[in-house]
């Protein structure tokens, strides 16, 4: 039993030489359950055991809907600016600085044209993990550039929303964004390009009151939040009890305000077929 007994006495480690377990190797939903992080992937990021969508980003979603996960990424380097220098916990420039080295993002949406399914499609998907998602002047533009891509190419256009809502930071100037969005997808409607809005979890504020319920199109998640305020300030400012499920993708559906609920896996055929159909021609298997 010699190799159970300490030889030595007095051995330490320094803190950069011990080993600990690597993180991400396991993924815990919601309701407790436990996924292999490799298996997460295979999945489209959906818990097998409960069907839970894990929240992903743009990177992921781009590799969902993209034929071999290739595309050319569209104004990459736009970046937000700070013209109200404003300033509360810490300066706007500082956490811009701070939510870029976190997130390798240059802001909460990215823009990309490639194939799905054999036939080009552009999409502009909103990042949550920088800043929440929240719509800034880079955002509207960039979105708006996007449509005015699909516009002069005649090609369909699709937005996946994830936001807290306008980035109050720049004030008037991210509220701007919804009429300049809100402009740019009527020009698209009046040309007869198909666009598809795509609610996942969080849709909420400025998205919401804008571009996330103008899709020719609107689906979502299972289990996403959509809505404009959240379900705890309509609750204080109402004064009444909400009805469970309130705000959730399945109550939408059930009062109209989407057309049906996709599953991640079946994302990429359903957006396709819609395009087949509605400008009618051959479904792509």
């Amino acid at each position: 039993m010699a190799w159970f007994k300490r030889k030595e006495k007095g051995i330490q480690t320094s803190t950069e030489d011990k080993k600990d377990t690597p993180k991400g190797l396991w993924y815990k939903s919601p309701t407790g359950k436990i996924v292999d992080s490799d298996e997460l992937a295979k999945n489209y990021y959906v818990s097998p055991e409960d069907g839970y969508h894990v929240r992903i980003g743009s990177k992921e979603y781009f590799e969902i809907l993209f034929d071999e996960g290739k595309f050319k990424e569209l104004d990459k380097n736009l970046t937000s600016k700070d013209p109200l220098k404003f300033e509360d916990s810490k300066k706007y420039v500082d956490r811009l600085k701070a939510a870029k080295e976190k997130t390798g993002l240059k802001d909460a949406v990215k823009t990309a044209v490639g194939k799905s399914k054999g036939k080009d499609i552009v999409i502009a998907c909103m990042d949550f993990s920088f800043i929440g998602g929240s719509m800034g002047s880079v955002v509207g533009e960039k979105i708006a550039r996007a449509a005015e891509y699909s516009l002069k190419n005649n090609v369909p256009f699709m937005i996946i929303s994830k936001s807290g809502g306008a980035r109050m930071m720049e004030a008037a100037l991210s509220l701007m964004q919804l009429a300049k969005t809100s402009a740019k997808l009527a020009q698209l409607a009046d040309a007869g390009i198909p666009y598809i809005s795509l609610c996942t979890d969080p849709t909420t504020g400025g998205t919401t009151a804008s571009f996330a319920m103008l899709g020719d199109i609107n689906i979502a998640e299972p289990g996403a939040l959509i809505g404009f305020a959240g379900p705890r300030v309509v609750r204080d400012t109402t004064g009444k009890d909400l009805p469970e499920g309130f705000q959730t993708s399945e109550f939408l559906l059930e009062h109209g305000f989407l057309d049906f609920i996709s599953h991640r896996k079946e994302l990429k055929n359903k957006i396709n077929l819609y395009i087949d159909l509605i400008q009618n021609q051959p479904i792509r298997a």
